[in-house]
């Protein structure tokens, strides 16, 4: 996801890097991780933006093999959120195929930005 772009809301995107090397598995996400790579969406009821973010993380899981889309309903996980200290919705992590947080944006991602921050993450060893 684009590192230029600062700020959140109106379109614009914030990003992150590695978390401190934060590693989720299949029982904190209550899903299994991708082979490859995992997208995680953070959103919440009446979240515009993460409608619109949820079509374009599973149009791009659905093009890359052996990644997968994990969307996490923020108000139904407060104790996930707040360890992982997610102020607002979509936020998105993208984890590498052992479940490392490669990278975070909040806000509505680009496809082409996404695309790109999974390049990274299945290019993680």
């Amino acid at each position: 996801m684009e590192q230029g772009r600062t700020g959140v809301g109106a379109g614009r995107v914030a990003v992150r890097g590695r978390d401190g090397g934060r590693r989720l598995d299949a029982a904190e996400l209550g899903a299994d991780l991708g082979e490859r790579a995992t997208l995680v969406q953070f959103s919440s009821a009446f979240c515009a933006p993460c409608r619109a973010t949820r079509r374009v993380l599973r149009e791009v899981a659905g093009m890359v093999p052996g990644v997968r889309h994990v969307e996490i309903d923020a108000e139904d996980r407060l104790a996930l959120v707040r360890e992982l200290g997610i102020l607002k919705t979509p936020t998105v992590l993208v984890l590498d195929a052992g479940g490392h947080v490669v990278r975070r944006a909040t806000g509505q991602p680009r496809r082409a930005d996404v695309i790109a921050a999974l390049g990274e993450a299945v290019g993680t060893p």
